[in-house]
């Protein structure tokens, strides 16, 4: 069977030439001249949601993350908290993540918060309960020297295509939001929303409720393949992963790269890497792209064949 990150490389190779033509659609192609090969237009990290299966599975212990992703050529991360969950205030363990990062040149970038409690929950106190939940994050990615945690914007407000139902689960994430941004705010730290299901995968809405935050810890982290709305019975209700992305552009502090994306009608396609970066530079994002997959039973093979197509678009731009 063909592996499609190592098909997407050699095309992308072949049509390595075209790469200039990104320079047309930045603001200022000339700042990307100017960057040289040593300052590239993005930066590769990596999220260790790509070696789940192997942290869940023992075969990787948390601790060894960052280094095994030096081994594979990138020196920064991107943690998942459900694999320290029990450590966020332990200075001791956060430091030896500290050591060994800093050890080996590592930089840590933020921390993917999961089950912490529902931000856009019907009762007030739940709302205020979940920002209390993710406060310990909040300190902990401070303590890391991260930039960002990032959240989901879940709601017990099942999803819906009217517009008013839409409208109220949005007022109720963006009240859960704007506290934890108060709070962060005076860690330094960002608070990013991911597009990841439900009706944060609808590029609008989360771009929207966003700005109804507002506040300027409130950033997106948008991921190129988590559009999927809602999915029941083989029946997909997606949003398309480029109009999405490039809704949510505006407001990202980091990129979660996945290798496929999603249109409008529930078909999922390989991700045009080209197309989608062009995008990202488009709006002047300078940023980390973190590779967020990995292949069952080969996941540091697929991560290093993503991590060389970046690499090479790298070099077209630089």
């Amino acid at each position: 069977m063909k592996n499609p990150a190592s098909s997407q490389r050699r095309d992308f190779l072949k049509k390595a030439s075209l790469a200039s033509m990104a320079f047309g659609l930045l603001s200022n192609p000339f700042d990307l001249l100017a960057r040289g090969a040593a300052n590239p237009p993005f930066k590769i990290s990596l999220a260790e949601w790509s070696v789940n299966r192997l942290i869940f599975s023992g075969k990787l212990d948390h601790l060894d993350f960052p280094l095994e992703s030096k081994k594979h050529g990138i020196l920064a991360v991107e943690y998942v908290n459900q694999f320290f969950m029990d450590k966020a205030q332990d200075k001791a363990y956060l430091g030896e993540m500290n050591t060994r990062c800093q050890n080996e040149g590592i930089e840590q970038v933020l921390i993917m918060c999961d089950r912490e409690g529902m931000l856009g929950a019907k009762s007030e106190s739940d709302r205020l309960q979940t920002v209390e939940n993710h406060k310990k994050w909040v300190e902990a990615a401070q303590f890391l020297g991260c930039h960002s945690i990032r959240i989901n914007a879940y709601t017990e407000i099942p999803w819906s295509a009217d517009p008013q139902v839409a409208a109220e689960a949005m007022k109720l994430c963006a009240d859960g939001m704007r506290p934890l941004c108060e709070f962060a705010d005076n860690y330094g730290i960002d608070v990013l929303i991911e597009n990841h299901g439900g009706y944060s995968s609808d590029g609008k809405w989360l771009s929207d409720m966003l700005k109804m935050v507002d506040h300027p810890r409130a950033g997106s982290l948008p991921d190129f393949g988590n559009f999927v709305i809602q999915s029941r019975d083989g029946n997909v209700i997606s949003y398309d992963s480029y109009r999405g992305v490039d809704e949510l552009m505006p407001l990202a502090k980091g990129v979660s790269l996945k290798p496929y994306v999603y249109d409008d009608a529930g078909n999922q396609s390989p991700l045009d890497y080209e197309r989608m970066l062009r995008l990202v530079l488009f709006h002047g994002y300078h940023g980390h792209v973190g590779i967020e997959h990995g292949d069952r039973e080969r996941e540091w093979e697929s991560i290093v064949e993503i991590r060389e197509i970046l690499e090479d678009f790298q070099k077209q731009l630089g």
